[in-house]
């Protein structure tokens, strides 16, 4: 991923309501390893409840406003939409994204599975038992992220359709 600055985050957000992308905290963009991510995801220590997520979209900046479910996920297995991750439901929340545009201002949003700490970019990057002797590490991680890319931009389009 390449870096972004404050004020491109700021700018990015398609679905924040008005003068909500002026006051979200910000992760410290200084410790990103921005090489390892196909997405900056984070949450608001403030409120729990809200988190962010932005993504180059061809050349341009695409930032949604999240809200992840109160609730958990009942005890067992549960996958991410987005990096395909199969793990504890605990580490999985139902993330709601309020529409753009006219269909947001009506309260209308749409919802998808991601990992409670938004931190897909890393699980993607880890080994499956016995991929080493099968596959090529770079290029196991290389389709996992093409995946993870397209799904992001899948669930984005359905926040910004009219």
């Amino acid at each position: 991923m390449r870096p972004l600055t404050e004020s491109e985050i700021r700018e990015s957000m398609v679905n924040a309501p008005a003068g909500e992308a002026a006051r979200m905290p910000m992760p410290g963009l200084h410790e990103v390893i921005w090489d390892e991510r196909e997405f900056l995801g984070w949450r608001d220590p403030q409120a729990p409840q809200r988190g962010y997520v932005v993504f180059w979209n061809d050349d341009e900046p695409v930032g949604l406003t999240l809200r992840a479910a109160e609730s958990q996920l009942p005890a067992g297995s549960a996958m991410c939409s987005l990096c395909q991750t199969l793990q504890p439901a605990s580490q999985v929340r139902m993330f709601s994204a309020r529409r753009a545009g006219e269909a947001g201002e009506r309260g209308n949003s749409v919802g998808t599975y991601i990992c409670a700490d938004l931190g897909c970019s890393t699980l993607i990057r880890m080994r499956a038992p016995g991929t080493e002797l099968r596959h090529d590490p770079g290029e196991v991680v290389a389709h996992r992220a093409a995946g993870l890319t397209q799904r992001l931009a899948s669930f984005t389009e359905r926040v910004v359709a009219a």
